[in-house]
Parts: structure tokens; C-alpha cells; sequence
């Protein structure tokens, strides 16, 4: 369903050719006091067409800010000497929630959940990014990075929604490990994969002065691409997974972490499961109840919960053998977006290098 981005009722994007001063020396809290709203600002360089690079589409995932606000005084666009190799479309996505510390404000809806191909009822918010879309297809894009924390304890990795070389050589730029997946919808990344080359990457925890560096790197390493090759990533460079499902627990089910007790215990070692192939049998919580206490939903939609959990003697156990990854000890973000993801290897499905 598609949502009228020039109704009175839509938030305003803010559209601008510069940096405004200060807007560097600001961080992600401070951004509300320069910027009322989810802001597109266009900066010209030596190559065309631009790089787009969104942050704070989460506003308490900061990396992506703390690394462009790093990175951009060296050039002639934040005040350094040097000129900017590649036009820059930066999009600071969630400002306001920015302020707050936190990841969207209750009365916004996710903005990673609201880009074009979204499912959610329509907002505001998807009348925003369908105009940021609009207006980077009108001008053509080089390529695009979205840039997020973890909330849980994960290796640094880099997601695509379509299974193409220029991709995977976009992606294998950040990292080795690489998630294909199609679900959720309304991410910006498959909004821009219509346009460009497009990853998500995921910078690890937030304040982690190493996944700041390396989101720097990333934008860096994409200002001085003249180009980005079509040739077949060798095998040797990439580990491919595809995400199967998503783990969600129902609002009426009622989860804690020890001490405490629920229906649902989950471990307070979760986290350090990610990205570990897992085998059957793995308990990933104490359950009182008959039936598993989750909402596994496949890459269609469809309910799959019965066929990767079971309940077994007073615990939640895998069925199949997995890899999760995005599981989080952080109640908030269980609630507000999910428990995390199951992955199965997919490198099999890399382009081959021809004969």
C-alpha cells in the first residue's frame, strides 16, 4: 500500500546542499538541536554519481554517525583540504529519536520497517522514505550502505537482499560474512537494491570504538571505488548465509532472564550463541508450557515455529540444526522488534566463476 509523501500530514524531509555548521561537532543526542527531522543532505565530489549512506535509522545505533563525523572533516565538504572523491548522499534517518537515546519514539514506527515494500500499515514515516527513494532515482545511485549496531554480541557482517557479484563484492568490502535475506520488508537496503549496488552492515555494539573504525573504513574504502566489479567473488572470500526465519516472542507471552522466572527463562548466555552452527537438541531457554513460546515466521510469512522448536523436559530445544544470529539479551528489543534470526549456509547460491 502506497502512502502520498506530499500529504499536509507527512513529516517533513529536510533537503539540504551542506553541512550545516556545527552538525559535525554534534553527537547522535545533540543532532535534534540542528535538525528537525530526517534529513537528506546532498554533497558534491570529484565522481558522479553519489554514494548513499543513511545513519541513525535507529537512533540509538550510533556507529554510522560517530564514523561520518569522523570521517568528514578531512575533506572539503567538513572543512579539510581534500576534495571529496565521490558525491555523498548522506540521509540521518531517525534525529529526533537520536535525542532520546533510543531506538524509535512511541509514536514513530520503526524507520527501517517503513522504506518502500514495506507491510506495515501506512505512516508519515513511509511517505518520507518513499520521497528519499524517489529522489535518489531521479539523480542515480553508486551505491548504498546503511549503517547499524547489534544489540547483541555479534561478529561484524554485512547483509544483501538480492544475490548479484556487485553486491557481494560491495559487502565482502566490510566483511567475509555475508546474510541474505528478504525479510523483514521495508528496509532501506532492498528499497536502494532496486537502484544500486545496496548492503546493510552491521557495526557491532554500540560505543565499540572498533565498529566505528571499520563502518569509517567501509565509507572511505566506497568514496575512492571508480567502480565495483561484476566479476564472481572467489569462494575463498566469502561466507554466505541466508536467513530462514525470524524468532519472535507473542506479546502474550510472558519471558525473563535469571534470577527471575517466566513462562519463558531464556539463557543469559543467548547471545554468545550467535553465528554458531548449532546442532539439535540445543536448549535455548527453560519453558513451563506444552508447546514452543515463540513465533518462528519463514521467509514468506508462514509459521514454522513447530518445525525448529519443541519443548522437552522443562526446556526450549532446536529441532534442526542451526545458526542464529541477532539474538539479544536486551528485553526492549525482544519486545520491539524480535528475539533475532535463523541462518543456514548458502554458498552454494555464489555466482560461479565461469568455466
Amino acid at each position: 500500500m502506497s502512502f502520498d509523501a506530499d500529504t499536509p500530514t507527512a513529516d517533513p524531509l529536510i533537503e539540504l546542499d551542506h553541512l550545516p555548521p556545527g552538525l559535525l561537532a554534534c553527537d547522535a543526542t545533540a543532532l535534534g538541536g540542528l535538525l528537525d527531522g530526517p534529513t537528506l543532505i546532498h554533497l558534491a565530489g570529484q565522481r558522479e554519481p553519489a554514494l548513499f549512506v543513511s545513519v541513525l535509522m535507529h537512533g540509538n545505533e550510533t556507529v554510522g554517525w560517530e564514523a561520518v563525523r569522523r570521517l568528514l572533516p578531512a575533506f572539503d565538504v567538513g572543512g579539510g583540504d581534500r576534495r571529496l572523491p565521490r558525491s555523498l548522499a548522506l540521509f540521518i534517518g531517525n534525529p529526533r529519536a537520536a535525542a532520546a537515546g533510543v531506538r524509535h519514539l512511541p509514536e514513530q514506527p520503526d524507520f527501517n520497517r517503513v522504506w518502500p515494500g514495506s507491510e506495515l500499515p501506512p505512516t508519515p514515516a513511509h511517505g518520507v522514505m518513499q520521497r528519499v527513494t524517489a529522489r535518489m532515482a531521479e539523480r542515480g545511485l553508486f551505491a548504498s550502505v546503511d549503517l547499524h549496531n547489534n544489540t547483541g554480541t555479534n561478529p561484524h557482517y554485512a547483509c544483501v537482499n538480492v544475490i548479484d557479484n556487485r553486491y557481494l563484492h560491495l559487502a565482502t568490502l566490510f566483511a567475509r560474512t555475508v546474510v541474505f535475506f528478504t525479510r523483514p520488508r521495508g528496509v532501506q537496503s532492498q528499497a536502494m537494491a532496486a537502484l544500486c549496488p545496496a548492503i546493510t552492515v552491521e557495526c557491532g555494539k554500540v560505543h565499540d570504538q572498533l565498529g566505528i573504525d571499520h563502518a569509517l573504513e567501509l565509507v572511505d574504502a566506497c568514496l575512492h571505488l571508480a567502480e565495483i566489479p561484476d566479476t564472481p567473488v572467489p569462494m575463498h572470500d566469502i561466507d554466505l548465509f541466508h536467513t530462514v526465519a525470524q524468532m519472535k516472542v507473542p506479546a502474550h507471552i510472558d519471558f525473563a532472564f535469571p534470577p527471575a522466572a517466566a513462562p519463558l527463562t531464556l539463557s543469559p548466555t543467548l547471545e554468545h550463541l550467535n553465528f554458531r552452527e548449532l546442532p539439535a537438541g540445543t536448549a535455548f531457554a527453560t519453558c513451563t508450557l506444552a508447546q514452543p513460546p515463540l513465533d518462528v515466521r519463514d521467509e514468506w510469512g508462514r509459521d514454522v515455529t513447530r518445525r525448529y522448536f519443541t519443548c522437552e523436559d522443562g526446556e526450549l530445544r532446536l529441532k534442526l540444526p542451526v545458526m542464529p544470529s541477532m539474538l539479544t539479551c536486551n528485553a526492549e528489543v525482544i519486545r520491539q522488534d524480535c528475539l533475532g534470526y535463523l541462518l543456514e549456509r548458502y554458498d552454494k547460491h555464489v555466482p560461479p566463476r565461469p568455466d
